[in-house]
């Protein structure tokens, strides 16, 4: 997407720092009802956490994939209205035990131990003590450290750091997949808005009225802004308040950790999982991987998923160390002879991406109510949106679009309000 600085209104009603999801649905809710906006984004394309990539001649997302949560995600209602190509995420997966394909009874256990821990994880995370996670998983025998390492991929950080009153529902029968990619999607639905790229904001003042936005691009007022920025950027101060904000502001912002969930994406033709789009999971053996997605819309591409210790893990080594894991651990399952057509074309880093610094927001114990926290407007002129504000869909890219209308309908009441 190129620049459409050509859009920009002067003195927009609102300015959106960040032209990611949560940006971008602000922006279309805003216009709906007749504000001007303008975003900034830092980056030189849209979409944030959600890219996709062509590889190969295909596309492949480097970030979200899942459109999760069917029956509340606001981007499959509107996908299915725009008649976008989703597909309904399939329920059958491989389960590998050391070297040989899981039978058919050993699978139904470990559905069954799935099932066990989602009811006691969920069914707990209203207990008035936010205590860790891991604390209400059952004992699950053999299976335990498969659940355990699932959950902790799916939450971002294992489950000794994860709130309990904050955990997530891991209900797969409703998710979906979009052909194309899912960063593709959200840069349609991008397109026509007023957006600076290139343009990361340094400072926001909110000492007069309305708000003044700088960074390199120049300045830009607006009558109120949304902040967008990742929490884990605005933890480091690389937007610079002034007058700094309240302080339960600063505290909320601060009472997140970062969430790690990385692909490592594979080009493996011969790879010998059938049937497209379906989980693998790994259980016993030397290594425990996370888990894999495999034959992506049909294609020979999969992901093979780095959670937050094993990435950890690999901080520090040099740029190809993903790459070698994945081959270790691939050749012990499979052969060294099975590898023979594997390529790696890619890797995701948000970790270390400097407008990420994470793939989303954890709320450790004792931290439960920052994204609620966070939702308070600041001074009349300040919002924060994205994924990490959203109690429903943390994590994801449809929470994170959710929160931004929940701004934009917020700050076009109090707009009207004070016409």
């Amino acid at each position: 997407m190129t620049d459409q600085a050509d859009l920009f209104p002067s003195d927009p009603d609102v300015a959106i720092v960040g032209a990611g999801a949560a940006g971008v649905g602000a922006a279309r809710r805003l216009l709906a009802r007749g504000l001007s906006v303008v975003l900034i984004e830092a980056r030189r394309r849209v979409g944030g956490r959600a890219h996709t990539v062509m590889l190969r001649g295909h596309p492949v997302d480097l970030g979200a994939h899942w459109l999760h949560a069917g029956p509340i995600n606001p981007l499959v209602a509107l996908g299915v209205a725009r008649g976008e190509p989703l597909r309904r995420a399939p329920q059958e997966g491989h389960l590998l035990i050391g070297r040989r394909r899981a039978s058919a009874d050993e699978a139904a256990a470990l559905g069954r131990a799935y099932d066990r821990a989602d009811r006691a994880l969920t069914g707990r995370a209203r207990d008035p003590v936010d205590r860790p996670a891991s604390r209400n998983l059952p004992l699950l025998g053999r299976w335990g450290d498969l659940v355990a390492t699932t959950h902790g991929l799916v939450c971002g950080r294992p489950l000794t750091e994860v709130s309990a009153r904050d955990f997530p529902s891991l209900e797969y029968e409703d998710n979906h997949f979009i052909a194309g990619g899912y960063g593709a999607y959200v840069a349609r639905l991008a397109r026509g808005l007023p957006i600076r790229l290139d343009a990361p904001a340094s400072r926001i003042d909110w000492s007069g009225e309305g708000v003044r936005i700088e960074g390199g691009f120049g300045a830009l007022r607006a009558r109120a802004a949304i902040v967008t920025a990742p929490m884990i950027v605005l933890q480091t101060g690389a937007i610079r308040f002034a007058p700094a904000l309240p302080p339960p502001v600063e505290e909320a912002i601060h009472g997140f950790t970062a969430g790690i969930y990385e692909h490592v994406v594979l080009h493996w033709p011969g790879a010998p999982f059938r049937g497209p789009d379906r989980l693998a999971s790994f259980a016993g053996g030397r290594d425990r991987p996370a888990g894999m997605l495999t034959r992506l819309d049909g294609a020979p591409f999969h992901f093979f998923e780095l959670d937050q210790p094993m990435a950890a893990r690999l901080d520090g080594r040099d740029a190809d160390a993903p790459r070698r894991l994945a081959r270790r651990v691939l050749a012990d399952r499979f052969g060294a002879r099975a590898l023979r057509d594997l390529a790696i074309p890619a890797l995701s880093a948000w970790r270390t991406d400097p407008y990420a610094l994470n793939s989303w927001a954890v709320a450790p114990p004792g931290r439960f109510s920052a994204r609620d926290d966070l939702k308070a407007q600041v001074g009349d002129r300040i919002w924060f949106a994205g994924e990490a504000l959203s109690r429903a869909q943390w994590g994801t890219v449809g929470g994170a679009w959710a929160e931004g209308e929940r701004a934009a309908d917020e700050i076009a009441e109090r707009l009207a309000a004070g016409r």
